[in-house]
C-alpha cells in the first residue's frame, strides 16, 4: 500500500478533536500560548518602564537568555523525562511559570527580568519537547497526527495575530502589570487541563547514562539524512523569519512612518500567511511527501527573504510590497514547520521518540540564536540592505543543504516506512534503521 493509497480516504478534520485527550492537551495549549502573548506584551512595557531608551537592549538580552537556555534545557529535560511521570512533570512545569509570571509585576530591577525570565524560559524548554513528545502517543493515527501538527501551527499563528490585539484591548482599561495577572492565570487553568488529561509515561530510553540520552537525539539527526536535511532546513526558517520577528518595528516606524497598530498589522500580514497555509496542508500532505512540501517551503522562504532583500536596496518602501513579501514568509515558514514532526515520528523508534523531539528544539533554535543578533545587531549598525542580503544568503545556503542532505524517497521504498510505523514499537532502533537503510 502506497503513501497515496493509504491516506486517499476523506478524513473530517473535527475527528481529531473527538479525541479527549488530545482535545484537552490542545485547550491547554491554546491557553497557555495566549498568556505567553500577553506577557510578552507586558514584558515590552515592563523593560521600557525601568530602561527608556534602552528598553530594546533588555529585550534582546532577555531574548538571547531565552534562545540559550531553549538549546541547552530541551536535551537535559528529555534525558530525564523517561524517569519521570509526565503528567505531573508537565503540570508542575506549568505551576513554575504561573508563579514567575506572578512575580514579574514587583520587579524594580532590570537584573530581575533577566532571572526570571531565565527561570520563566528554562521551564519553557522543558515543557515544549514534552508537550511535544507526548502527542505522538494520543494521536496513533497519522492523518489525524497531520492534522493535529496543522492544528498546532495554527494555533502559534493566531496567538502571534490575537495576542496583540487582546493585549491592546486589555491596556485600553487596566494597566500592563494585570496582563502579568492574567497570564499567570492562564498558566493555572493549562495546568489543570494537563492534569486531566490521561498522558501515557515516555518508554524507557534503551540509553542507562544521562549523557548518552542527552547526545542521543543530535546523534539520531547527525546520522539520519532526512534528519540532516531537517538540520539545514532550519537555518532557512531562523534567517527568513528574523527578518519579520526582529526587523519589523523599526522598518514600518522608521521605513514606511507607521504607528504602532501598523507594526501589528504587518505582523498580521505575516501570521496570516502562515494560517492560511497551515489550513491547507493537511490536505497536501496526505498525498505529497513531506521532502516535497519542506523544500518548496524553503524555496519560498529564499525567494521571500531575496525580495525582502531587493526591497531595501532599491528604496521600494511600499506597504503592499512588504505586505505581500511578509505574507510569503508566513506561508513558507508554515510549509516549512508543519510536516517536520511527521518526518521525526516516522524516523525513529518510539522510544526515542522524547530524544528526538528535544533535539529538533534544540537544533532549530539554535539556528535562530544565529540568526536574531544578525537580524538586530548587523541591522543597527549596517542597514536593512545589508542585513537582509545576509540573511537571504544564509538561508539559500540552508535550503540548498537541505536539498542535497535529505534523499529523495521512491515510491518502492515507502512500505518499508509503512511497516516500521505501522510496527511502532515492535523492532528496536537498530533493526529500524537496518531495514529502513535504503529509505533514509
Amino acid at each position: 500500500m502506497n503513501r497515496i493509497a493509504n491516506s486517499a480516504p476523506e478524513r473530517n478534520s473535527l475527528r481529531l478533536f473527538l479525541i479527549r485527550d488530545y482535545r484537552l492537551l490542545f485547550s491547554a495549549q491554546i491557553i497557555a500560548l495566549f498568556g505567553t502573548g500577553l506577557a510578552t506584551v507586558a514584558l515590552g512595557l515592563l523593560a521600557y518602564e525601568l530602561a527608556g531608551p534602552s528598553a530594546g537592549a533588555v529585550l534582546a538580552t532577555a531574548l538571547t537568555i531565552k534562545m540559550s537556555l531553549y538549546v541547552v534545557i530541551a536535551p537535559l529535560a528529555a534525558a530525564y523525562v523517561d524517569r519521570l511521570p509526565r503528567r505531573a512533570f508537565l503540570v508542575v512545569l506549568d505551576a513554575i511559570r504561573a508563579a514567575v509570571v506572578i512575580a514579574l509585576p514587583f520587579v524594580s530591577e532590570i537584573w530581575h527580568i533577566y532571572v526570571l525570565v531565565g527561570v520563566l524560559q528554562a521551564a519553557s524548554a522543558a515543557f515544549t519537547p514534552t508537550f511535544q513528545a507526548v502527542i505522538p502517543d494520543i494521536v496513533t493515527d497519522e492523518a489525524d497526527f497531520t492534522r493535529a501538527l496543522s492544528a498546532s501551527q495554527v494555533a502559534y499563528t493566531m496567538e502571534s495575530l490575537l495576542s496583540p490585539v487582546l493585549a491592546a484591548v486589555a491596556l485600553s482599561f487596566m494597566t500592563f502589570n494585570l496582563l502579568f495577572v492574567a497570564t499567570s492565570v492562564g498558566f493555572a487553568v493549562s495546568a489543570l487541563l494537563v492534569l486531566a488529561t490521561r498522558i501515557p509515561n515516555a518508554r524507557r530510553s534503551t540509553h542507562r547514562k544521562a549523557w548518552d540520552r542527552i547526545a542521543s537525539g543530535v546523534r539520531i539527526f547527525v546520522t539520519t539524512p532526512r534528519l540532516r536535511g531537517i538540520m539545514a532546513l532550519n537555518l532557512v526558517a531562523a534567517a527568513a523569519g528574523s527578518i519579520v520577528v526582529v526587523n519589523t518595528v523599526n522598518y514600518v516606524r522608521d521605513e514606511l512612518g507607521g504607528t504602532q497598530s501598523d507594526v501589528a498589522w504587518m505582523l498580521a500580514a505575516s501570521g496570516t500567511g502562515t494560517l492560511v497555509t497551515a489550513l491547507l496542508l493537511p490536505r497536501v500532505l496526505d498525498r505529497t511527501a513531506e521532502r516535497t512540501v519542506m523544500t518548496a517551503g524553503s524555496v519560498v522562504l529564499v525567494v521571500s527573504a531575496s525580495a525582502a532583500a531587493a526591497l531595501a536596496v532599491a528604496g521600494a518602501f511600499t506597504w503592499m510590497l512588504t505586505a505581500a513579501v511578509w505574507a510569503l514568509v508566513g506561508a513558507g515558514m508554515a510549509m516549512l514547520v508543519t510536516p517536520t514532526g511527521k518526518v521525526l515520528r516516522r524516523s525513529v523508534d518510539p522510544a526515542s521518540i522524547p530524544e528526538v523531539f528535544a533535539a529538533q528544539f534544540s537544533l532549530s533554535h539554535l539556528a535562530w540564536l544565529v540568526t536574531y543578533p544578525i537580524a538586530g545587531w548587523v541591522g543597527s549598525s549596517a542597514g536593512f540592505a545589508v542585513t537582509w542580503s545576509i540573511l537571504a544568503a544564509l538561508a539559500a545556503v540552508g535550503a540548498v543543504a537541505g536539498f542535497a542532505l535529505w534523499p529523495r524517497e521512491t515510491v518502492a521504498e515507502l512500505p518499508v516506512q509503512a511497516t516500521y510505523e505501522t510496527t511502532r514499537g515492535e523492532c528496536t532502533l537498530a533493526a529500524a534503521q537496518c531495514a529502513c537503510a535504503r529509505a533514509v
